[in-house]
């Protein structure tokens, strides 16, 4: 995935409004992020990329499964495709903060392109057969993981060029709600077009989206740009990051709770086609719905923080939407009925992205601009690192335990997770305050009637 991020991606200003500010109309405030042409050019493209690569995803897992039937092989396509970012992700950051952003994506993106490309050759000349077409996809799957783990992190530290700091935020917040349209909108599409003409049509799509993205970044005036290269080595500024993180109360503490989530929950995704079919009984038009209502409460989730005026309440979101998460996992484990089944997730794309678009931007607001690319290296190796290693483990235990036991144990973890984390962060928002101020994304001392954000 080109964000699987998961794992992608993740408030008028950055900084706390004043009470005029945020009397402003919160629909319009919303979108504020795209009166930049930057970002209305990375948006524009993006969308139209994310859509490619959510078809991608779905026929390539519906692909493995039609030939395998196998929830252990599933387990690892999602294993290979994401494990590269929990192993490469601080070399990544590094790049990131090394070299220009901008530069970066458009190659991580025209990889992404070119592997799309041989994808749709390989399957549609009729070489992805058998067990053999499982492994050529497997390998496929793994370069492109490698190709993300560079590519999440410089994205995700591009965007306060392309905004500024005043709305940081409100791009974060945006991204995820473009993310999660695509969501709805690749699979639905996707499960139309393996039913009309295969899979490989997906892949040949796919790889012309990138076209968008990669002709929006060309377009681009980038006037500022953070990189910096001050004569450290490597390993060094390596260890910098690593520091940072770990001496940093509320960054650690969020970062653990994503990694709980990330490993123990998210593997349900992977699982999704036996759901659709052997409890569900609705082949791959069932999956490609499944995954959009998924999409459809991630969407209105992210569009839910990014009309909100203030940092104040994240770290309640991220401790309930994690909570709400796995009470809506369990419940999903559960049911037989389609359009049950089809509700609940929509639940689950929205606690979901509210708490993993909440500790985006806790996290990008208090970590300084020479640190953000190793920064959300790392919280990509939280998200999306620890994604590979929970599908390989549900889908091995899914072969042995059945797929909804393995879902409810998941959900378990999360709800344990977040109220461990719920029960921790009061002691936490004096720091993440601190940190807040001295990156200039809120007023440096709250009203006498208020706690000050970040709560």
């Amino acid at each position: 995935m080109a964000d699987s991020s998961p794992t992608t991606a993740d408030a008028a200003s950055a900084t706390t409004p004043t009470p005029g500010a945020a009397r402003k109309g919160r629909a319009g405030g919303a979108f504020r992020a795209l009166r930049h042409r930057n970002f209305r050019l990375f948006f524009s493209g993006q969308i139209i990329s994310l859509v490619g690569t959510w078809m991608q995803t779905v026929a390539q897992a519906w692909l493995i499964y039609r030939i395998s039937g196998s929830g252990a092989l599933l387990g690892l396509l999602g294993f290979v495709g994401q494990i590269p970012i929990f192993l490469l992700s601080p070399l990544a950051g590094l790049v990131a903060d090394r070299w220009p952003r901008r530069a970066v994506v458009i190659a991580t993106q025209s990889s992404s392109m070119l592997l799309a490309f041989i994808l749709a050759a390989l399957t549609m000349t009729g070489h992805v057969t058998g067990r053999a077409g499982v492994w050529e996809m497997i390998v496929l799957a793994t370069m492109l993981g490698i190709v993300n783990a560079f590519d999440v992190p410089a994205r995700q530290s591009f965007f306060i060029e392309m905004v500024g700091r005043e709305d940081l935020l409100n791009a974060i917040a945006l991204n995820s709600s473009m993310f999660n349209l695509a969501r709805v909108a690749g699979p639905a599409i996707a499960a139309g077009v393996v039913a009309a003409v295969g899979e490989g049509w997906c892949f040949l799509l796919n790889g012309v989206s990138y076209l968008a993205v990669i002709a929006g970044l060309l377009l681009m005036r980038i006037e500022k740009a953070y990189a910096v290269h001050d004569g450290a080595a490597p390993l060094e500024k390596l260890r910098e990051g690593l520091r940072f993180v770990r001496h940093t109360k509320p960054i650690r503490a969020l970062l653990v709770l994503v990694a709980i989530v990330s490993f123990m929950a998210l593997s349900y995704t992977v699982l999704m086609p036996i759901f659709a079919d052997r409890i569900l009984h609705g082949g791959v038009n069932a999956y490609g719905t499944l995954m959009g209502a998924v999409g459809v409460g991630a969407m209105f989730g992210a569009l839910a923080l990014a009309m909100r005026q203030e940092l104040r309440g994240l770290g309640k979101i991220v401790a309930y939407s994690s909570t709400g998460l796995g009470v809506s996992l369990v419940l999903f484990s559960a049911s037989h009925w389609y359009w049950l089944s089809f509700a609940i997730l929509v639940v689950s794309g929205f606690t979901m992205m509210m708490q993993f678009t909440a500790t985006n931007t806790l996290i990008q607001a208090m970590v300084p601009d020479q640190l953000r690319g190793r920064v959300m290296s790392i919280y990509s190796m939280m998200f999306l690192g620890m994604s590979p290693l929970g599908s390989l483990l549900a889908g091995t235990l899914a072969d042995h335990i059945g797929a909804p036991v393995t879902v409810a144990i998941g959900g378990l973890a999360s709800c344990l997770g977040g109220l461990a984390f719920a029960r921790k962060w009061p002691s936490m928002r004096g720091p993440a305050r601190d940190l807040v101020a001295a990156q200039g994304m809120m007023s440096p001392a709250p009203q006498p009637d208020e706690s000050g954000p970040p709560s």
